[in-house]
């Protein structure tokens, strides 16, 4: 689904939504916004599920069992693309929002956010994991379309949200897509 056509609808009468995309191209931002707009509890997948202070990864088993848990509840809109669990939350989702923005908006997004957040942490990550930037991320962020967002295309075919995922591909349409949605 683009911007310009009913979106407000589909999120109205969605109870689980999903917000993925590239680092760095507003994930978090949008779906706390629209986590207070239609009363759903917003789910971190960095906080929530991946990460424990001082940048430790959990097991991916763990990982699995709390993600499990929380597409199970009955409302909830969550940020993070994580393909390795879209078996588990593709399934659950009422409603994808595909934040897919060019690169040099996600490059700017994700470095922006490190200056504003560095050396502290920000509201979607645990207690003891600072703001960092790393050559590796930015490399994700650079090779992002042309490594995840196929492998993404094939999952929501798979599962059956490939027609029915909002795609947005601007700042400024994801502004107004959280106005209409408010």
């Amino acid at each position: 689904m683009n911007i310009t056509s009913g979106l407000k609808s589909p999120l109205i009468e969605a109870n689980r939504i999903l917000v993925i995309g590239c680092p760095g191209s507003g994930k978090s931002t949008l779906a706390k916004r629209l986590s207070r707009a239609l009363d759903l509890d917003y789910i971190s997948m960095d906080r929530d599920f991946y990460w424990q202070p001082g940048w430790r990864k959990r097991p991916r088993d763990e990982i699995d069992r709390r993600i499990a848990k929380a597409v199970a509840e009955q409302r909830w809109i969550m940020d993070g693309t994580g393909l390795s669990s879209f078996h588990l939350r593709l399934p659950r989702a009422d409603a994808v929002i595909w934040l897919r923005l060019p690169r040099y908006a996600c490059l700017y997004g994700a470095v922006s956010r490190t200056f504003r957040y560095f050396g502290r942490n920000r509201p979607e990550l645990p207690a003891g994991c600072p703001e960092r930037l790393s050559l590796d991320a930015l490399g994700y962020i650079w090779n992002f379309e042309r490594d995840a967002a196929p492998l993404i295309e094939a999952a929501l075919q798979d599962h059956g949200l490939a027609n029915s995922t909002v795609i947005i591909r601007s700042r400024k349409a994801t502004n107004r897509f959280a106005a209409l949605s408010a």
